[in-house]
Order: structure tokens, then sequence, then C-alpha cells
């Protein structure tokens, strides 16, 4: 069954998250030291929390591998990749590993 690792950037007060860096360096750090092992990446960058309610969250990046251990093998590759983080947020991700059902 496959596994998601979703990685949340929640927006709180006196926080920065640049997009285009995430986007052009930190994503491509993840393909190119996990890449082998992933099934398919997902970035959501949040827009809005409901009707007239600003976003809570800056982004989400759903990476999606076929098992647990094609997850775990990824997560050895994965120290460049968290390195990383600094150059383009000071929030703390959340993070949620789940089983894909649906």
């Amino acid at each position: 069954m496959s596994v998601s690792l979703q990685v949340i950037y929640p927006i709180t007060d006196g926080t920065r998250f640049d997009y285009d860096y995430y986007l052009s360096t930190h994503m491509g750090l993840v393909a190119q030291h996990m890449g082998p092992h992933i099934e398919r990446t997902l970035v959501t960058r949040g827009m809005a929390g409901g009707p007239d309610t600003p976003p809570s969250i800056y982004a989400i990046a759903t990476i999606v591998f076929a098992d647990q251990n094609a997850m775990s093998a990824a997560m050895k590759l994965s120290g460049p990749v968290m390195a990383d983080i600094a150059n383009f947020t000071d929030v703390q991700p959340q993070v949620l590993i789940g089983e894909v059902v649906g």
C-alpha cells in the first residue's frame, strides 16, 4: 500500500517562507536525493482558510512512496534536504505520515 509524507508549513506571526526558493531549489534537492524512491510529489500553496479567511498554511508538500520500505530508503538520503530548510523558511514544519487510502 502506498505511503505519503506530508510536510506542512504553518503561518505564524513573524515567520517567512520563500516560495521561489522552495519550488526552484528545495524541491529540486528532494528530487535529486530522494527521487528514485518517490512515486509522485505535489506542492500546494495556501490561498485561503475558508471564505474571507486568510490562509493558515504557507504550503503543504505531499510526497507519495510505493510503500513504507521506499519511504524509509528515501528518508535515509534526506540529510541535504533537511539541512536546506533554513534557506527558505524559519517555520518549524509539521509532518504527517499516512497510508494512502483514496
